[in-house]
């Protein structure tokens, strides 16, 4: 939660609320601990590329080091929509390429946007995570209860 805080206390920055914390299984290997994974909701003055470079200073300074593909980290702050913008550069892409099929993502973030409308696919957050299924678990991190 400590990254929400350094996130909104950014002057162009304004809270809007936050899901709770939820605790899900390593995807693409299982030699990893659980990650705790939340979906946070702001808006914002910042332009998307001021935004994306804010949150990897913030990754930085709780000591993210990209050295490898899906491993273990301190923290990851994913841009997954930016309203209905669309951005495909060598460095951002937004809407999130992988949100429509991590459970980790949608639950959280259903939590707080479930009628968030996909800007490309044209399918609401709810929707999405319907569709999506149960192969991940994915439990709100205090009390254990499966979603």
């Amino acid at each position: 939660m400590k990254a929400i805080t350094s996130l909104t206390s950014h002057p162009d920055i304004s809270h809007l609320t936050h899901s709770v914390l939820y605790e899900t299984e390593p995807m693409e290997t299982s030699n990893q601990r659980w990650f705790l994974n939340c979906a946070v909701s702001i808006e914002t003055e910042l332009t998307i590329q001021s935004l994306f470079s804010l949150c990897s200073r913030i990754e930085g300074d709780f000591g993210r080091v990209r050295f490898e593909k899906n491993a273990p980290r301190t923290i990851d702050l994913d841009l997954l929509f930016y309203g209905t913008m669309i951005v495909n550069t060598s460095e951002l892409v937004v809407p999130h390429p992988r949100l429509a099929t991590r459970r980790f993502v949608l639950v959280p973030l259903a939590e707080i946007a479930p009628d968030v409308l996909h800007p490309l696919l044209h399918l609401t957050v709810r929707e999405l995570l319907d569709r999506l299924g149960n192969l991940q678990i994915v439990r709100k991190f205090n009390d254990g209860t499966v979603n």
